[in-house]
C-alpha cells in the first residue's frame, strides 16, 4: 500500500506542474514598450556630490582655506541659479594636509562618497598620487593650484588644472633673474617637494640657458623653525639674489632671519607665497619680496561681481580663492554643455571650447593644461602683493 500511495503522489505533483506551465503559456505576454522600467540605482533628484580637497590643516592650511572659500561660494552660486541638470550640488571637504599618503586616503574616501568631481588638490605632491585613484575610479579632477608638469604629463584624461605649470613659471623666473641680476651672486634653494624642487630646477635651468651660473644650489628641510644655518651659508657666500622653490612658511622665516643678520639679499619665489600669512611671518622684513603668479583675477572685469560677493562677506579672494571657484565654475559649464555627468562627455566638452569664468576666458589643451595667460611678477609691499613695477 505504501508503494501505491507514493506513486499516486508523484502523479499528482506532475499534473500540478503541467497545469502551471499551461497557465504560463496561456497568460498574455506584456508589451516591452509598456513595461515599467526598473528602479534606477540613483534617483535623478539626488544631489550631485563634488569635493574640494587640499591642506585644511597643518602648516599650509591657509591655502586649504582659500580653496574652501572659493569652492563654497561656487556651489552656493550654482544652487542659487537652480542647481545643475535640475539637481542640487553638495560639497564635500577633504583634508590631505599636503601629505601624499593622506591624499590617497582622502581620494578613496571621496570614491566612497560617490563624488563625481574633485576641485583639488593644491600641493603637487598630493595631486599626483591622488590623481591615480581618480583616474581608476572615473572621477574628474581639476586642480586649482598644482603646478608640477608631471600632473598632466603623466595623468589620465580625467586630470585638468586651471593654474599654470612649473616649466612655464620657471621660464619667466629664470629669464628675469638672468637678465636683471646676471652680474650678481645668485643662489637657488628648494624644499625637496615635488612642487619646490620642480620649480627650483626649472628656474635654475632657465637661468643657465641665459649663460648665468648660480653660485649655490641646495636643499633645505621644510617644516623647521630655524634656518640660521642656511642663512649663514648664504651670508658667507655673499649671495645677492636668492630664489626659493618652496612654500610661504619657510620662505617667510628665511627672509626674516636674513634681515635679522642685516642681509639685503633680494628674495624671489613662486606662487606658493600668495597668502597674507606670508606677511604675518615676515612683517616689514618681507618688503620687496618678488614672486611669480598668474595674472591676478581679482583685477579682471569678469571676476568683479564675484569679488564683490566675497568682500561683502569679509573674505579677500586672494591667492587661490578664485582659482578654486573657477575650477568648479568650468566643471559646471562643461556638464551643462555635455548635458550629462558622464565622464567621457564632460572631458570632451572641457577640451572642445572656451569657457567664460572668473579667471577670464579659458580652455584646455589635450593634456588638460589650461590655455590661459602665463606668469607675471609681483612684489610684496606693506602687507599686500601687487604687480611688480621695476
Amino acid at each position: 500500500m505504501k508503494k501505491i500511495a507514493t506513486a499516486t503522489a508523484v502523479i499528482a505533483i506532475l499534473a500540478l506542474a503541467q497545469a502551471a506551465c499551461k497557465k504560463d503559456d496561456e497568460a498574455p505576454k506584456q508589451d516591452p514598450s509598456t513595461a515599467k522600467p526598473e528602479t534606477p540605482a540613483k534617483k535623478t533628484d539626488e544631489p550631485i556630490r563634488i569635493a574640494v580637497v587640499g591642506p585644511m590643516t597643518a602648516q599650509y592650511a591657509t591655502f586649504g582655506q582659500q580653496l574652501t572659500d572659493g569652492a563654497t561660494q561656487a556651489v552656493e552660486d550654482i544652487n542659487a541659479a537652480g542647481g545643475l541638470l535640475g539637481r542640487k550640488v553638495v560639497l564635500e571637504v577633504g583634508d590631505d594636509a599636503c601629505d601624499p599618503k593622506q591624499a590617497v586616503a582622502v581620494a578613496n574616501q571621496m570614491v566612497q562618497k560617490n563624488v563625481v568631481f574633485v576641485d583639488g588638490h593644491w600641493c603637487s605632491g598630493s595631486s599626483i598620487p591622488a590623481s591615480k585613484v581618480y583616474t581608476e575610479e572615473g572621477i574628474l579632477q581639476i586642480s586649482p593650484g598644482s603646478t608640477s608638469p608631471k600632473l598632466t604629463d603623466k595623468g589620465g584624461d580625467n586630470v585638468f588644472r586651471v593654474c599654470g605649470r612649473d616649466d612655464q613659471q620657471g621660464i619667466v623666473a629664470g629669464d628675469f633673474i638672468a637678465k636683471k641680476f646676471g652680474d650678481k651672486k645668485i643662489a637657488v634653494l628648494h624644499d625637496k617637494t615635488a612642487y619646490g624642487k620642480g620649480l627650483a630646477d626649472e628656474t635654475k635651468k632657465n637661468i643657465e640657458k641665459n649663460g648665468v651660473k648660480p653660485l649655490l644650489y641646495e636643499a633645505y628641510t621644510a617644516g623647521e623653525k630655524d634656518y640660521t644655518a642656511v642663512v649663514s651659508k648664504l651670508k658667507q657666500n655673499g649671495i645677492d639674489v636668492l630664489y626659493v622653490g618652496g612654500y610661504h612658511t619657510e620662505v617667510g622665516l628665511m627672509v626674516r632671519q636674513m634681515r635679522e643678520q642685516s642681509m639685503k639679499t633680494i628674495v624671489i619665489s613662486g606662487d606658493a607665497i600668495t597668502s597674507k600669512e606670508y606677511w604675518s611671518i615676515t612683517g616689514e622684513a618681507g618688503q620687496g619680496t618678488l614672486m611669480t603668479f598668474s595674472p591676478d583675477p581679482r583685477k579682471s572685469a569678469s571676476a568683479a561681481p564675484v569679488v564683490k560677493v566675497f568682500r561683502d562677506k569679509k573674505i579677500e579672494p586672494e591667492g587661490y580663492v578664485l582659482y578654486s571657484y573657477g575650477a568648479i565654475q568650468v566643471w559646471a559649464a562643461a556638464v551643462k554643455k555635455a548635458g550629462s555627468l558622464d565622464l567621457d562627455a564632460v572631458i570632451k566638452a572641457l577640451k572642445s571650447g572656451q569657457f567664460d569664468t572668473v579667471l577670464g576666458k579659458i580652455g584646455f589643451d589635450q593634456k588638460g593644461d589650461v590655455t590661459a595667460p602665463g606668469y607675471v611678477f609681483y612684489e610684496w609691499k606693506n602687507g599686500e602683493y601687487d604687480y611688480y613695477q621695476p
